[in-house]
């Protein structure tokens, strides 16, 4: 259902090294890349699967992470929930949520790139 999520970024070329390195942990790489178009670029691991974009905003207004708003990232294990919060605060990112159980069923790691905008790494199944 969901096709890519977009996050505005302030900086291009840092945001691009934090998402080069910090998805690149996970197996995603740069699927789509336009300098002359707001330095949009895309991340996945293939352009049918659902992806991640970042760009600065198209409105030429700063940057800024949505109040509420979070992109969650599905993983395999809790072993890579936690190894991806701890990529992202290597990468310069912030703590929003140490890796824990949060339901029987859930457990998840929450960050905020180097712009604020909140990722979640998640699993879900039994505890």
């Amino acid at each position: 259902m969901i096709g890519y999520v977009t996050l505005g970024v302030s900086d291009i070329a840092r945001a691009q090294a934090f998402y080069d390195a910090l998805l690149g942990s996970v197996g995603a790489t740069r699927l789509m890349e336009d300098p002359e178009y707001n330095g949009y670029t895309m991340y996945g691991t293939g352009l049918a699967d659902p992806c991640l974009a970042i760009t600065r905003p198209f409105d030429g207004r700063p940057a800024s992470a949505g109040n509420g708003t979070m992109v969650a990232l599905h993983r395999p294990s809790r072993a890579e929930v936690d190894a991806f919060h701890a990529k992202a605060l290597e990468l310069g990112g912030q703590d929003e949520g140490a890796p824990g159980q949060r339901t029987p069923t859930f457990y998840g790691a929450y960050v905020r790139d180097l712009d604020g905008n909140k990722l979640c790494a998640f699993v879900t199944g039994p505890a």
